[in-house]
């Protein structure tokens, strides 16, 4: 294996690098204990909870949680968001777009903090980048090419592959632009683009079963919030049916996926953590320009692999920055 990072910052590189100055001595307990809400809860957020810990944050003591869930639905996340307006809490914190939506509805005052946003400015969230105004600031897992990228590697690794089946969400903005993207990047990359729109638990039998008559070589994921509290049911329908399937997040891989691309999530919310830490130090979020990924990573699931009968070539795997085996 061969571990390799590189940086793509967007907007404010100045405060971006405040935020990753260490900070943990500024942390005290207040006399009013702050309430971050967070929107569906998933393991995906041991790393914010861990990253406030590291700043000084010890639930219970100088800081609380207040948990909704809405499973994706937009009017449970409306009405998610809502409750956690009327609570009040100090920070609404979420990942993705709809969530963040459903937060700005609620709410022009309370600070929210996004995780994990594709595109926050066609998505209407914020401004711009570097002066996104408002009350929301936080993250994005945007990043110049990642479509391409992404398709030439699931290429490289099964050059067989002609179509491409993408998973996505119609409901999230970030990834309309995502699609759009890859519309453009696949028939460049000589492969054939099927789109399977899940935007409810109801739709995953009716994408599941259009692969078969579309003839999917292969399945590409999003980084949907929806779809991440539904891992489990997409990689076992990958793993039944013998379809490889490439994602954004490692978290997939490590369900049985085959292969990921992508910004670190793990990442990502490890530093949403130093953006409450500056809100609740009296930061505003209209003040704090949405950093971009500084953390990327290749993973593959070698088991995965061999099941699907693939061999994955040695100069491929040396790119690799983590192989689960």
């Amino acid at each position: 294996m061969k571990r390799r990072e590189f940086i793509t910052l967007l907007g404010g590189t100045a405060v971006a690098s405040s935020l990753s100055r260490p900070l943990a001595s500024q942390a005290q307990p207040a006399t009013k204990i702050p309430r971050i809400g967070i929107i569906d809860d998933s393991p995906m957020w041991h790393s914010f909870r861990r990253g406030l810990r590291d700043l000084g944050y010890l639930e219970g003591q100088n800081i609380a949680f207040e948990y909704r869930y809405a499973d994706g639905a937009p009017e449970r996340l409306a009405e998610a968001a809502a409750e956690l307006v009327r609570r009040p809490v100090d920070v609404i914190a979420t990942f993705g777009t709809p969530p963040t939506r459903a937060a700005k509805q609620a709410t022009s005052t309370i600070p929210i903090l996004m995780i994990g946003i594709g595109d926050p400015v066609r998505a209407q969230l914020v401004a711009s980048l570097a002066q996104p105004g408002g009350n929301i600031t936080g993250n994005t897992i945007l990043s110049p090419d990642l479509g391409p990228k992404r398709l030439q590697l699931i290429k490289e690794l099964i050059p067989s592959v002609r179509r491409v089946a993408l998973l996505w969400n119609g409901d999230n903005a970030s990834n309309l632009a995502i699609f759009e993207e890859l519309t453009v990047a696949a028939p460049a990359a000589g492969m054939t683009l099927i789109s399977l729109d899940v935007r409810n638990v109801a739709d995953f039998d009716s994408a599941f079963a259009a692969m078969t008559p579309e003839r999917a070589d292969a399945v590409l994921m999003t980084n949907d919030p929806f779809h991440q509290l539904h891992v489990g049911r997409i990689v076992d329908f990958l793993a039944e049916r013998r379809l490889p399937g490439q994602f954004q997040a490692r978290e997939y891989v490590a369900a049985g996926g085959l292969m990921s691309y992508g910004a670190s999530l793990p990442d990502l919310f490890r530093r949403g953590a130093l953006y409450v830490h500056r809100i609740l130090q009296g930061a505003k979020p209209a003040d704090l320009p949405i950093e971009g990924p500084t953390k990327f990573e290749l993973v593959v699931n070698l088991n995965t692999a061999k099941r699907l009968g693939l061999t994955v070539p040695e100069s491929f795997l040396l790119r690799v920055d983590e192989v689960i085996e």
